[in-house]
């Protein structure tokens, strides 16, 4: 069955943010992701995912200034200092949590320019060849125009297209089912094309973000595709629940670990 990872920038916000990986182990995950670790000390976010035996499944690479509206550098020409020193701000915080996927952040950019299109190339370049030997994966996400509108990486079919000609083997896609959703739809058939250069999956339910657990997907027959198409990767559950997070969790019963 899917190996969840519990999304701690999104869900147990009741909890301060390291005590977060508390209540995800209590809520029986064992797995988490974030979306960005830089204002706590690698050391630091490393102790809690030991002492709850958690696996860090996924985090960003650093975006610029998020609460302004940036959202990373890598497909901006005249960004590409920022994008090398951001690698090099990530890799501490990779080593300390064993994470071996990392999502490089496209940015603001009209994926029409040409100038754009090369630069986010060459990003992915140097991002993969700077991880390889780590043994990291470096992803990339297509967003949705609703939530992200401006994005660079806009098109799910663009960044398949895009991960298969550049072929590096640590460059992988990083499938959002909420992002693919809006964007597109047919996501099964997208699922079972693309998986083999998907690194990492994550999910909410269309079109609130909340729980999986009703509207428009139908996450109990996707999760079971994943079972049939042989997917042993993360699942993030990137959803903003609608209350108490504990309250949410009917939809992973059955999933907890050890169940």
């Amino acid at each position: 069955m899917p190996r969840f990872a519990a999304n701690l920038s999104l869900m147990f916000t009741e909890y301060a943010f390291l005590d977060r990986f508390d209540a995800a182990r209590a809520a029986g995950f064992d797995a988490v992701e974030f979306l960005f670790p830089y204002e706590v000390e690698p050391g630091v976010i490393a102790e809690r995912l030991q002492r709850n035996h958690l696996t860090q499944a996924l985090f960003n690479l650093p975006p610029g200034d998020w609460a302004a509206g940036e959202k990373g550098f890598a497909a901006l020409p005249d960004k590409f200092d920022e994008l090398q020193r951001s690698l090099h701000t990530a890799l501490p915080y990779a080593l300390a949590t064993g994470v071996k996927r990392l999502h490089l952040l496209a940015g603001n950019a009209d994926r029409r320019d040409g100038a754009a299109a090369l630069a986010f190339r060459r990003s992915l370049a140097v991002a993969a060849h700077f991880f390889a030997p780590h043994g990291i994966d470096v992803l990339i996400e297509p967003l949705n125009r609703r939530d992200a509108p401006g994005y660079f990486l806009d098109d799910v079919d663009h960044a398949h297209t895009l991960v298969r000609e550049m072929a590096i083997p640590n460059l992988k896609l990083q499938f959002d089912i909420y992002h693919c959703q809006i964007l597109h739809g047919d996501v099964t058939t997208r699922l079972r094309e693309m998986l083999p250069v998907i690194g990492h999956i994550q999910m909410a339910s269309v079109p609130s973000r909340q729980e999986p657990d009703g509207e428009e997907v139908n996450y109990p027959f996707l999760f079971a595709e994943l079972d049939r198409l042989g997917y042993a990767g993360f699942v993030g559950a990137e959803y903003r629940p609608r209350g108490k997070t504990e309250d949410g969790l009917g939809w992973f019963a059955s999933y907890r670990a050890g169940t």
